[in-house]
């Protein structure tokens, strides 16, 4: 229950629902001990009623099987009164087990967007959607149909047995004998049941799994006739499925058999020893029929006992999985909550950061300065930096050494989302939502309409290719733009960056996939967006960065050579190498 104690607040905040679903269960209970008490009546009645007739009493038989009808309508009046207000203890407590399902669901959901990226290197997309699905659904089950069984168990326990004791000890002793042995078969037999259940559900997550990457890479299984050995792995693991599946079903199937056959001692038990106490003149028949229907309504308390008791195991290991994500803490802290609107200048003074799960050094001791509306370019090979010095601007993570300097302010001082809110960055890595082609350039934007989305596809020469589309700028692109060129969901990553019209552009190696015809025409256009712009260009090619008023070039996270395309040229260093075998591969092609 420690780890439970952490739904404590959702209890509490749900209060009323749960205080009207226990006042519910008492007044169902209460009317679940009606029946029983009519039936004895009903019985002593029967049993009065043909002695008398036996006696040659005229009118006996029809005053009794008159009364009798009374009671037969009192128990069916009191089924329908429990029954109403069992539904009500659904609609409370249920209801209230749904809302903090939504409530947990939505404070995972929101703490982990304020999670640092180093969080998402170091957990896989799987584990972070069980813990939010899975993981809460189990823990629903205890604020819900635990809590709710728990309490109605212990109610009807509470006040069954003490009224069956004291009708006759005896008969009640040997009655609940068989029911405590009940509640360890079924907890134990449930646990199984968990256990494969969990096999069950791993095997599916697994054969999911391996069906959905089948059909991402549908392309390479055809591309290298790969399809019968994909369908062999296939196979094999729904084989694996198959068997766990029929392992649960062989549980399964002793699970009811046990139930019935304990239930049936049970009975068995109370009417032997009814009996006995009838001829011992201790109680009526009328009595051991109303055992039987306590009896009756035991069966199920006790039963749940066990589930519940599976319930909140489960619910206990699955919180405390949700636990350990919700203990985790952004490290990207802002210390003075500043609010500015920037300007553009950026200032980097011997920058440098290692990867923490990798301990590869991203950048080391770097330094440079870029004025409010100028340009610098970054090139070098892959691994050299380029992209760890974009996410530094980002504040994707914080550098171990060094300072960044935005305006003259310390990065760490500013307020982080409105820093953001200032930056249009396109990924080297492009995302885009399975949406419309406009809901995806208008991401992250505020107060932009059609004609700015327009300006911007325009800008990133992305207006012919929008124009073949049937449905234009309303077209779908699919999950991850699956329907999309690479050269196309580039161009509407820039188009989403520019749409923003912010004061730092960062291009992250963004025209890697477009023809040099369409990067010359979008360099051509960039050329004004970026007047009055900080613009950061991050390229392996020379002919994005040469536009730039200062290049660096990057080596094993180092800057190697500084200086404009010209002075870089002239000095005749890797700049000068990397330009010269562009330009003959460009020849040759």
């Amino acid at each position: 229950m420690k780890e439970l104690s952490y739904l404590n607040k959702y209890l509490f905040k749900y209060k009323k629902f749960y205080l009207l679903g226990t006042g519910f269960i008492f007044i169902s209970t209460f009317f679940a001990l009606i029946p029983a008490t009519l039936i004895r009546e009903t019985f002593d009645l029967i049993e009065e009623g043909v002695a008398l007739f036996s006696s040659g009493g005229v009118g006996a038989k029809d005053e009794t099987l008159n009364t009798v009808i009374l009671y037969a309508l009192g128990i069916i009046l009191a089924a329908v009164i429990r029954g109403l207000f069992m539904y009500m203890m659904r609609q409370t407590i249920i209801v209230a087990s749904r809302k903090i399902e939504y409530d947990l669901k939505n404070e995972i959901f929101f703490h982990y967007q304020t999670l640092p990226m180093q969080f998402y290197k170091e957990n896989n997309t799987g584990d972070l959607m069980n813990r939010i699905s899975e993981d809460v659904s189990r823990v629903r089950m205890y604020v819900g149909p635990a809590l709710m069984y728990g309490m109605n168990v212990t109610i009807l326990m509470l006040t069954i047995i003490p009224f069956m004791f004291y009708i006759n000890t005896k008969l009640a002793f040997y009655s609940i004998l068989p029911l405590p042995m009940l509640v360890i078969a079924i907890y134990y037999v449930q646990n199984i049941i968990n256990k494969r259940s969990e096999e069950i559900q791993k095997s599916l997550s697994d054969l999911s799994t391996y069906v959905q990457e089948t059909f991402s890479g549908i392309r390479l299984i055809k591309s290298f006739v790969r399809e019968d050995n994909f369908s062999s792995v296939f196979s094999e693991k729904s084989i694996e499925y198959k068997d766990r599946s029929l392992r649960l079903q062989f549980v399964l199937s002793l699970f009811f058999p046990i139930i019935m056959t304990l239930i049936g001692l049970s009975i068995i038990i109370t009417v032997y020893i009814g009996a006995v106490e009838v001829f011992n003149k201790n109680i009526s028949i009328g009595n051991i029929a109303e055992f039987l229907i306590y009896v009756y309504l035991l069966t199920w308390p006790v039963t749940a006992l066990g589930w519940i008791t599976s319930i909140v195991q489960r619910a206990s290991a699955s919180q405390k999985r949700i636990n350990e994500f919700l203990k985790e803490k952004n490290n990207i802290l802002t210390l003075e909550n500043k609010s500015i609107d920037v300007k553009g200048k950026i200032e980097f003074k011997n920058v440098s950061f290692k990867y923490s799960d990798t301990n590869i050094t991203g950048l080391k001791n770097i330094s440079f300065t870029i004025k409010p509306g100028d340009s610098l370019g970054v090139i070098g090979t892959t691994g050299s930096g380029k992209s760890t010095l974009a996410n530094s601007i980002l504040r994707l993570f914080d550098i171990d050494d060094g300072s960044i300097l935005i305006d003259d302010h310390k990065i760490q001082d500013l307020n982080i989302i409105k820093f953001r809110r200032q930056v249009g960055y396109v990924p080297q890595d492009v995302f885009l939502f399975s949406d419309t082609i406009e809901n995806n350039i208008l991401f992250g934007t505020r107060g932009k309409g059609i004609e700015d989305v327009h300006k911007a596809a325009e800008n990133a020469d992305l207006t012919r290719n929008i124009k073949s589309f049937p449905d234009r700028y309303k077209t779908r692109v699919g999950e991850r733009g699956i329907t999309l060129s690479g050269g196309q969901k580039q161009r509407i990553s820039i188009a989403r960056a520019i749409i923003k019209k912010p004061k730092i552009l960062i291009l992250d190696d963004c025209l890697s996939a477009v023809d040099t015809k369409t990067e010359n025409k979008i360099l051509e256009n960039l050329k004004k967006i970026m007047v009055e712009k900080t613009t950061i260009i991050i390229s392996h090619r020379i002919s994005s960065v040469k536009l730039a008023k200062k290049i660096l070039v990057m080596d094993d996270g180092k800057v190697i050579e500084v200086g404009s395309h010209e002075e870089l040229l002239k000095r005749k260093g890797n700049y000068y190498k990397t330009y010269s075998n562009q330009i003959e591969k460009e020849k040759i092609s």
